[in-house]
């Protein structure tokens, strides 16, 4: 047990290194997420100060489940290794000042919960602004609040709204994608408009910067959605006491998967 688990946490560290190397050697210089130095010093420390709860907030579930669980952890860095990819696709958004990317929680709070969601998200972020020079350090909570808080948040409720209405998994797992894909730009639209605004309204700075996200982020919202609900069925095909575990399906839920399987092979 001890020798798989010390494998999977090495691959998490490889796959991890090879993907900052590669980015740090062939990434244009796009600030991903919010730019560093963009937001004034005082909304930097707010959005750092409402952030670093949920950090700690996930902090302390991670050591409850991996004390449960010895396994937890390298799973946890499989899907902080996968966030870290996903959130490395940047599509530049010149009128807003930063760029669109999935995000990838919305599959990491599904599987790992919310709150292990949120850190492992202020992980790859902090990766990512140290050695990528994608988004900041001093923008590091408000990239944290928008993509690991807001994102994980909005698609673990949405999924979990979802399938309490007695949604099929893959249509739970689709919305939860899209509207944590979608919070996050929501919420880092009204982090740049409350940032940068001055003496202007909010509100109409906010539906500006809004609108120039949406011609990429609409989309991305999409294919967020069918990759968050392609991974999800993938795992109740091949690997549903995988999703059992992490309680993302109920035991008979994974009896009904088998007797599909059977019927399908006969």
């Amino acid at each position: 047990m001890r020798n798989a688990e010390c494998g999977m946490r090495n691959k998490s560290f490889n796959i991890l290194l090879l993907v900052i190397c590669h980015l740090s050697l062939v990434s244009d210089a796009h600030a991903m997420h919010i730019s560093e130095g963009l937001l004034p010093l005082n909304w930097s420390v707010l959005w750092s100060l409402i952030a670093l709860p949920f950090v700690a907030f996930g902090l302390s579930c991670l050591k409850r489940a991996a004390a449960a669980d010895l396994s937890f952890k390298p799973l946890a860095g499989l899907l902080a290794a996968a966030v870290f990819i996903i959130s490395c696709m940047p599509i530049p958004v010149p009128l807003a000042g930063t760029c669109s990317h999935p995000a990838g929680t919305g599959i990491s709070a599904i599987l790992l919960g919310p709150g292990i969601s949120v850190l492992i998200s202020a992980a790859a972020l902090l990766i990512q602004a140290l050695f990528l020079a994608h988004g900041g350090l001093s923008t590091l909570g408000a990239n944290i609040l928008s993509m690991g808080v807001m994102g994980s948040f909005a698609g673990y409720l949405m999924f979990k709204l979802l399938r309490k209405g007695n949604a099929p998994l893959a249509v739970a797992g689709f919305f939860a994608g899209l509207f944590a894909d979608w919070a996050t730009y929501i919420t880092t639209s009204a982090e740049l408009a409350a940032g940068i605004r001055g003496e202007a309204p909010f509100l109409p700075l906010f539906t500006k910067i809004l609108f120039a996200f949406m011609p990429t982020q609409l989309p991305l919202g999409i294919l967020e959605g069918a990759m968050t609900a392609g991974m999800i069925m993938l795992l109740y095909r091949k690997r549903p006491d995988l999703l059992v575990k992490m309680k993302v399906i109920s035991a008979e839920e994974m009896r009904y998967s088998a007797e599909c399987e059977v019927r399908s092979a006969e």
